[in-house]
């Protein structure tokens, strides 16, 4: 037997009967040759990990719009925070770690630049609407690769879709999907502590009592309440679900609608606003692979696609070219 198949063999062994093993799945929308070292969620973890679109989360925005400290979060950070917390769990409860880590490193790749603030201006513009996980998926079937797209399994897929307010085909799906939101809420804590816009002592303190009161015991009373209540359905108990539910509610309140925190909100709307218009305007000036995207589908959705695969440095340095003035050399 090759190595995969060894692998294939060891998951049927070793993992729980409500996990997704290679074998019976993982098919891709278009047949390939197996790989006889890797399985193929394996492959589709280093295919997401290698493309264009993980690199450029290095330098979009997760909360603060490119904050200029070096500790804040980035999309990619947060990408791989919700990896680790997700793969952790998966582990626990004898799940496809390797299935897990593929939807977790690619949920976020259809993030806008200026996070939020970008995908809610996108889906106002973009005639078919914008949603990043929706996008996310766009990026893996038909962006990435100069639009070969990277042919992930259907359950890497569904999980990529799945991941911020669906139910997910998988177990491993569901995971990244609470994955993604205990990581985001710790880590947005701590930033938002760093940037003098929240204290610790704000925390509601019938949350910290159940949680915790620091980042590290919140995480590991989470990842605990998700391990223990099981893989017939992946949740948390009730009372800690609610403590959950109301740290989430309080960070949309104090971090999230922060003026503060989104003091350059509408900078970045104006931008994508204009760069939006100006490539309705000048469908020339697109990138080969996006006037195809034009010529096959229409011009709003390949702009779309162009501005929202954008980092945030390079949608303001675009919108300097095409609209400040240089001075003469």
């Amino acid at each position: 037997m090759t190595i995969r198949e060894q692998l294939e063999q060891q998951e049927l062994q070793f993992l729980s009967p409500n996990a997704c093993p290679n074998l019976g799945h993982a098919q891709r929308m278009r047949p390939e040759e197996s790989c006889p070292y890797r399985t193929e969620f394996q492959r589709d973890r280093d295919r997401i990990l290698h493309c264009n679109s993980f690199r450029r989360l290095k330098r979009k925005t997760q909360v603060f719009l490119s904050p200029a400290g070096d500790h804040y979060r980035t999309r990619l950070t947060h990408t791989l925070e919700v990896a680790q917390i997700a793969r952790t769990i998966s582990r626990a409860m004898g799940l496809n770690e390797d299935l897990t880590e593929a939807i977790a490193l690619g949920h976020d790749l259809g993030h806008s630049p200026f996070g939020h603030s970008g995908e809610s201006i996108l889906n106002s513009i973009c005639p078919h609407g914008y949603r990043h996980y929706e996008q996310s998926l766009r990026v893996v079937d038909i962006i990435e690769k100069n639009g070969a797209g990277l042919n992930l399994t259907e359950e890497v897929r569904n999980g990529i879709l799945c991941h911020t307010n669906r139910i997910a085909d998988t177990k491993e799906g569901n995971v990244v999907r609470i994955a993604d939101r205990i990581a985001y809420m710790n880590h947005d804590i701590e930033d938002a502590i760093r940037a003098g816009i929240l204290r610790k002592e704000d925390l509601p303190s019938d949350v910290v009592e159940a949680l915790g009161d620091t980042k590290t015991k919140r995480i590991t009373k989470l990842v605990g309440a998700v391990v223990e209540h099981g893989t017939e359905q992946i949740g948390m108990a009730p009372e800690i679900q609610a403590m959950h539910d109301k740290l989430h509610a309080f960070l949309f309140e104090r971090v999230y609608y922060n003026p503060i925190a989104k003091q350059e909100e509408n900078k970045a709307k104006l931008l994508i606003e204009t760069l939006y218009t100006h490539f309705i305007s000048h469908a020339s000036l697109l990138p080969a692979q996006y006037l195809a995207i034009a010529e096959k589908e229409d011009i709003h959705r390949a702009v779309c696609d162009y501005i929202s695969g954008m980092s945030d440095g390079y949608a303001v340095d675009l919108y300097k070219d095409l609209f400040i003035p240089k001075g003469w050399e």
